[in-house]
């Protein structure tokens, strides 16, 4: 049988106890290691620090130092003219056993908790069941991901470089206001004047984005079991946002003119209507001025809050953006959203809300309660990309590449579907957004040739798994952003081909 110094020299040289590690750490570690492997079981008597640190080549005083933190944490006790002891760490456990156990009964070994073997909670499961993760990877045609790769990394370096040779120990702190004063005067700006957003910069909250503000609106303006209505079909991410925060989702059907009420969900009462009526997700439908009229005046006689979703009104590639739903709203009942995640960056992960004069108290409070906002250095310097014009420039730049993409996709389809399909499938015509919308016959099965696509390397999406309710179209959604366009020309092809597969 080994000494006990043997034992702790043969656990040192095994690779888990890195060279690199402080000589007390790596000492300390190699005894944790054998008292929780029973290889120094209760009651073992450790050697003395001096002959222990002569056996193992090392100082008294590592020695001491180890020892020190193993009593510290429990793994040892010292008996006064005795020595040091390995504790019982069963001993604490003594009353959960049962009446009349033996106290030395062998006991089974407990395996070690994993993801796999921990059960959810209902509402966990039902969260993870989407696995949105895996999902929405980029890939060709992915739809929603934008092109990150032409962000102006140099530019963008200087920039945070400046910011932190300013030394300003503010910026280190979570930020109390509700976000960099500078960065919200110029997304006020940005707002007036290209979305004829009504706001005053004591309106505007920077978020991590979208989720978050939707997250922020659920949980301070509905309770669990509130009814909130959604576009059908509807974006994943606010659908789960909602789920989370136990709320009734009540679908709302979309057709070209946007959210379509009728008789039977007026008869429902909503505390929050989500809708994204610039560009509808994932449909890509645009709102009316009468539909939008109309959702405000509901909006008032329920005492509901409208949750507007903007998230990619800069991707319109003829015309001017369309004006907010919220510069129509004169009893302040929206609350406006926005990211800079599609525009510049996912990882950015900087959003804004703008919520009405009455709730600028609470939602900043909560934001600041809640969320611990931060990231005042990157808040910083977006806010000199804004000030100093490289964000309408970058914005002009992406603009025309997406749409010159959009355009390849459009001509690599039809021209590879062939007339024999014009009359049966149909590619939407919105100039504006991330993705197509290939729209199918009632008969296609979108989530098989959603799989079928997946195999030849396309991460298209079926329109149907974005309903609540029956789906009423069936589609795939088809994103261009983040392809260039010779991966357009070439999957272009190969998605034409899982078409014509599926239609015939």
């Amino acid at each position: 049988m080994l000494s006990t110094s043997d034992l702790l020299a043969h656990t040192l040289a095994e690779t888990d106890f890195h060279p690199r590690l402080p000589q007390q750490r790596r000492l300390y570690e190699a005894a944790k290691a054998a008292i929780h492997q029973q290889q120094l079981g209760a009651g073992s008597k450790l050697p003395s620090s001096r002959d222990l640190a002569r056996d193992l080549g090392i100082s008294r005083n590592t020695v001491i130092a180890a020892f020190e933190q193993l009593a510290a944490e429990g793994y040892v006790h010292s008996e006064l003219g005795s020595g040091t002891y390995v504790s019982d760490l069963q001993a604490h456990s003594a009353s959960m056993r049962g009446v009349g156990s033996a106290p030395h009964s062998t006991r089974a070994a407990v395996p070690r908790n994993t993801a796999s073997s921990v059960p959810l909670s209902r509402r966990g499961q039902a969260l993870t069941s989407f696995a949105a993760g895996p999902r929405f990877e980029i890939q060709p045609f992915a739809p929603g991901d934008a092109d990150f790769s032409s962000f102006p990394f140099k530019l963008w370096q200087r920039l945070q470089n400046r910011v932190w040779r300013e030394a300003r120990a503010d910026l280190l702190d979570y930020g109390q206001s509700g976000g960099y004063l500078p960065l919200r005067q110029a997304i006020t700006e940005y707002l007036r004047i290209s979305r004829s957003v009504k706001v005053q910069v004591e309106q505007v909250m920077i978020t991590s984005g979208t989720q978050q503000s939707l997250d922020l609106c659920a949980q301070l303006l509905a309770d669990v079991g509130d009814t909130a209505w959604v576009e059908d079909p509807c974006y994943w991410g606010a659908r789960r946002v909602f789920e989370a925060r136990e709320l009734k989702l009540h679908p709302i059907t979309v057709d070209s003119d946007g959210m379509a009420l009728e008789e039977a969900d007026l008869a429902t009462t909503p505390k929050l209507i989500y809708v994204t009526p610039s560009h509808q997700y994932p449909t890509g439908a645009v709102m009316s001025l009468k539909r939008r009229r109309e959702l405000l005046e509901v909006a008032v006689r329920k005492q509901a809050w409208i949750l507007e979703d903007d998230y990619d009104s800069e991707f319109r590639y003829t015309g001017r953006p369309l004006a907010a739903l919220q510069g129509l709203d004169n009893d302040d009942r929206v609350l406006y959203m926005g990211t800079f995640s599609k525009v510049l960056y996912p990882g950015i992960k900087i959003g804004y809300l703008v919520v009405p004069p009455a709730l600028i108290n609470g939602f900043k409070s909560a934001l600041y309660d809640l969320q611990r906002p931060g990231q005042l250095m990157v808040q910083a310097a977006l806010a000199d990309f804004i000030a100093l014009g490289h964000f309408t420039t970058h914005i002009r730049k992406i603009r025309q590449t997406y749409g010159a993409r959009r355009e390849l996709l459009r001509r690599t389809l039809v021209h590879q579907l062939g007339a024999q399909l014009a009359q049966t499938v149909t590619i939407s015509s919105e100039e504006s957004g991330l993705h197509l919308v290939v729209e199918l016959p009632d008969r296609v099965d979108d989530v098989a040739l959603e799989k079928l696509a997946a195999e030849s390397g396309i991460q298209v999406k079926a329109l149907s798994t974005y309903y609540l309710a029956p789906p009423v179209r069936r589609g795939l959604l088809v994103g261009y952003a983040y392809c260039t366009p010779e991966k357009i020309a070439y999957y272009g092809r190969l998605l034409a081909a899982v078409i014509q597969s599926g239609v015939r």
